[in-house]
């Protein structure tokens, strides 16, 4: 054949494997997992307190929403930031936008499936299956956040442990916080991470400092950055000190088990009582499915529901006070 043909071929293959190659590398610097990695420690960053003005407001573009109309809507939401900050405590990966469109979405599916269910759907029921789905991605953010809380909450006895070794053992104190962020684990790691790079980026060791106490709203570690603090303005020995903080943590921890233990019947009483009347109504519907058709179908029914569903979140949010023992 034609050698001009043999040529031609070997050139589309040679320019159809750049293109895809070159499609690969783009994807990948903008949505690959180092692009995540990048993106979640500015949004980390820009979490914090104690930064520029100028240097905030490009931030926040990247940390509200992609789309700009989006988030300038979002800017005039006041303490926008502080939802950010939630967000972010949870350790997933989302933004303010992403939130809000899955609130959105997870209605639109409810009220679509409502529409075009087979059989009639009442407006009580859609308006609530409604509003649960609306709040769900929210409890769910909320959810996480608490999870990741307390596994930071557990991890700090033994993260505090760990920088009075290496204080002991020669160690600067920011040597020390990014020995911990590279061996400890996660989520403490990364968020000692974060205080260790800051202090290589420029900010000073206590304004890092009060940073991770913003991000993190953990009493203890709120302890532990008070305690640094003070020393550094006072002296002292450290290593000491960060030990007792390590005591007074691990018992503290250790007395709020106890007391878990000692409200658990209390929990599980409420639990009993919250689900049994959705329990008993759901096997009264199976076996007599016209017995609770007044409730929806009168007036005075509805009225019924509402009044009881009202009645009941205000005895669960009463019992929750009463079992919820803070320590």
């Amino acid at each position: 054949m034609n050698p001009i043909f043999y040529a031609f071929a070997f050139l589309l293959f040679i320019a159809v494997v750049l293109g895809i190659e070159g499609l690969y590398q783009w994807w990948n610097s903008h949505h690959g997992p180092a692009a995540r990695r990048l993106d979640q420690r500015i949004r980390a960053l820009s979490a914090g307190a104690n930064v520029q003005a100028e240097r905030l407001s490009i931030l926040k573009e990247r940390m509200l929403s992609g789309s700009a109309p989006i988030h300038a809507l979002m800017m005039r939401i006041p303490r926008i930031q502080t939802i950010d900050r939630t967000i972010l405590q949870s350790g997933l990966n989302l933004t303010v936008g992403r939130l809000v469109t899955h609130s959105v979405v997870a209605v639109t599916v409810v009220l679509l499936a409502a529409g075009l269910a087979p059989v009639h759907v009442p407006t009580l029921v859609t308006a609530l299956a409604g509003v649960v789905a609306f709040v769900f991605p929210t409890l769910r953010m909320l959810r996480c956040r608490s999870k990741r809380l307390r596994i930071l909450e557990r991890q700090l006895p033994e993260a505090t442990d760990m920088i009075s070794r290496a204080l002991r053992a020669g160690h600067s104190f920011s040597s020390a916080l990014g020995m911990l962020g590279d061996e400890f684990a996660e989520p403490t790691a990364g968020e000692f991470r974060i205080v260790f790079d800051e202090i290589n980026y420029g900010v000073t060791l206590n304004e890092a400092l009060m940073n991770l106490a913003t991000r993190v709203p953990v009493r203890d570690l709120r302890y532990f950055v008070i305690a640094v603090l003070i020393q550094r303005e006072t002296g002292g020995n450290l290593a000491e000190i960060l030990d007792n903080i390590a005591s007074l943590v691990r018992a503290r921890l250790q007395l709020f088990d106890k007391v878990r233990v000692l409200s658990a019947e209390g929990r599980l009483s409420g639990w009993i009582l919250a689900l049994l009347p959705f329990v008993t109504a759901g096997a009264m519907q199976v076996v007599n499915p016209t017995f609770f058709a007044v409730l929806w179908e009168d007036p005075a029914g509805l009225q019924v529901v509402e009044m009881m569903l009202v009645s009941m979140v205000m005895g669960v949010l009463w019992m929750r006070r009463i079992v919820r023992i803070r320590v």
